[in-house]
């Protein structure tokens, strides 16, 4: 029987150059915690520039020796794996809908995110790890990436059960922006029948208040913060895993400074792997049956395959969930509770592609008034003086009606595509899913 154990960081640096505060500094600090030796595997994000990579690689290459820093998009990907063990094979899945190009502010789709995965050997294992880190949702009241964000994790969760190949287990680990209450959760949960490392509702990794970069203003809106920032587990089939501790392993501040390592929290789960025996081992169909639960609470799906949790602890102020061992908790079916999922989220991309195609109207609109202004304009003589202004006018008003076009046609067509894309990927689970329910009964 082969066992080991492993020790698994997932982190959100905060790395926005000339945005991000306290950056370099920070990342000087994070990367000394990263080589105290007490991780095996390190999952980042927001690492936005390969001089901040560098620097932690440079700093961690006596741990971590293996690395690798997914490139996409115009500022790359933002993710960096750091590993005690060596990296195999990399591969980087781009998605198909990542916010919008003009909204600079917040920058997203400069970014080229999607879910980038390293292939571990472990001894004479194989560890997934998948890095990702979905669109952050900017208004709580009114989130116009909520649609994008559900395709990011569905699209996600394919892409984690298309590479499960042979690996012991498959760690998702990264800022997920999206709380277990929110319909992402579910649907990542759901398709990629990963389940939830932690099961602690009291516990917080973003927007915190013991952070020292959470405003007063965020305390006052939401003073118990949000956990987004998840390690997700899934074993396979001969392999007992075991979690031996959930923890928020970094402290409050940097040792001697006024400040915390990142906005957000660092997740740390120590697992056991085991192989099991023959005997040991569930059937497909018992497995099968634990994983389509209809009446189990939310939280049983987090532990099939794991061990059960117990009630959280404080460790040094920071929530620490140990785990014991356990067998698959149920086998009640919990299929038409995942397909309510699946369905929900095809009639969020349903409504999102009616908004698309009112956008497109009105771009197009606006295209055409703005348009029919400068062939009035050009009927009218320039007023004595204000021939300079006059023409910047004109050239304001063409830029708008190209970006107008632009916006009602090429980035139209390519929105309405991305959403097409996950919608139609979800349908054809819905069915399969339907299938395998229908056979069963």
């Amino acid at each position: 029987m082969v066992s080991l154990e492993l020790s698994i960081l997932t982190l959100n640096v905060w790395g926005i150059p000339l945005i991000s505060a306290d950056r370099a500094e920070r990342m000087q600090h994070i990367g000394k915690e990263l080589a105290s030796g007490k991780y095996d595997i390190v999952s980042l994000q927001e690492v936005w520039t390969e001089k901040d990579s560098a620097t932690l690689q440079e700093l961690t290459k006596a741990v971590l020796p293996y690395v690798h820093y997914f490139y996409s998009g115009v500022i790359g990907a933002g993710l960096l794996v750091l590993s005690k063990y060596p990296i195999v094979t990399s591969l980087f899945h781009s998605w198909t809908v990542n916010g919008y190009c003009h909204r600079i502010q917040h920058a997203d789709w400069f970014g080229g995110k999607g879910v980038g995965m390293c292939r571990i050997r472990v001894g004479d294992l194989y560890v997934h790890v998948y890095n990702a880190h979905l669109h952050a949702e900017y208004n709580i009241k009114n989130d116009d990436y909520l649609t994008h964000r559900v395709i990011q994790a569905f699209d996600t969760a394919q892409f984690i059960e298309a590479t499960r190949w042979d690996a012991a287990v498959q760690i998702l680990a990264g800022d997920l922006n999206t709380k277990p209450t929110d319909i992402c959760y579910k649907v990542l949960l759901y398709t990629s029948q990963m389940k939830d490392s932690c099961n602690s509702d009291t516990v917080t990794t973003n927007e915190c208040k013991q952070n020292s970069y959470t405003s007063k203003k965020v305390l006052a809106r939401n003073p118990n913060g949000f956990r987004i920032d998840h390690i997700f587990l899934r074993s396979a089939d001969k392999i007992k895993t075991s979690i031996l501790e959930y923890k928020l392993p970094l402290p409050d501040r940097v040792p001697g400074k006024k400040f915390s390592y990142s906005d957000h929290e660092g997740v740390q789960v120590r697992l056991r792997l085991q192989t099991k025996q023959d005997s040991d081992t569930c059937s497909i169909q018992h497995i099968n049956a634990c994983l389509d639960e209809e009446d189990a609470d939310e939280d049983t799906m987090r532990d099939v395959k794991l061990t059960p949790p117990q009630s959280p602890v404080l460790t040094n102020g920071h929530s620490s969930v140990v785990h014991s061992e356990g067998e698959c908790p149920s086998d009640e079916p919990r299929l038409p509770k995942s397909l309510a999922i699946i369905k929900e989220a095809i009639e969020l991309c349903e409504r999102h592609l009616k908004k698309i195609n009112t956008d497109r109207i009105i771009y197009f609109t606006i295209a055409a008034i703005l348009f029919a202004s400068l062939v009035v304009m050009a009927e009218f003589p320039v007023p004595v003086g204000y021939k300079t202004v006059y023409l910047l006018l004109k050239l304001l008003v063409f830029a708008i009606i190209l970006f107008c076009i632009f916006m009602g046609s090429i980035w139209n067509l390519m929105e309405r595509n991305g959403t097409l894309s996950g919608k139609t990927s979800m349908e054809i689970k819905l069915q399969n899913s339907q299938y395998v329910n229908l056979k069963r009964d």
